[in-house]
Formats: structure tokens, C-alpha cells, sequence
């Protein structure tokens, strides 16, 4: 009974950190990648976290392009799966 728990909390504890990971990748991309230092390392780990989550959901809803941008609509729908996950631990 109580391995369930610390298990539950760990996985809750993981889901909030990719939730905020996933959110520092989202905030990144309205700015320019760094071209070097500290930061660009940092960014790199956050896109290789983030990546495999967000290159299946790619597939299911590609970018919408429109003129001289496009919108991915991948992390939100990352989001709202790690969000379900959380309702359904009771995190």
C-alpha cells in the first residue's frame, strides 16, 4: 500500500515536470534558439525531452501553415494528455 503511493507520487511528481519542461519548450519558440553558451545547452535537453512526446502527436495533427508562419497544435494536445494522466492518478 504504501509503495502505490510513493509510486503514485513519483509519477506525479514526473508528469508536473514534463508539464513544465513541455511549457519552457512552448515559451522558446517564440524567441530565437540561442547560438551558443550555457543556454543553448539547456535548450537542446529540453528539446530532446520533449521531442519523442511531441513528434507521434505531429503525426496525428501536422502544423497548420498559413502564409509566413505555421501553428503546431502537438503541445497542446500533449497538455491535455498529460493533464487526463494526472486526473486519472488524482494528482
Amino acid at each position: 500500500m504504501v509503495a502505490d503511493s510513493s509510486i503514485k507520487g513519483i509519477v506525479c511528481i514526473a508528469l508536473n515536470v514534463y508539464i513544465a519542461v513541455l511549457f519552457v519548450r512552448v515559451l522558446s519558440s517564440w524567441f530565437p534558439p540561442p547560438r551558443g553558451g550555457p543556454l543553448k545547452a539547456i535548450m537542446n535537453l529540453v528539446y530532446e525531452v520533449t521531442d519523442p512526446a511531441l513528434k507521434p502527436l505531429r503525426n496525428l495533427i501536422p502544423p497548420v501553415r498559413t502564409a509566413s508562419m505555421a501553428m503546431d497544435f502537438s503541445p497542446i494536445l500533449a497538455f491535455v494528455v498529460l493533464y487526463v494522466a494526472k486526473l486519472a492518478l488524482h494528482c
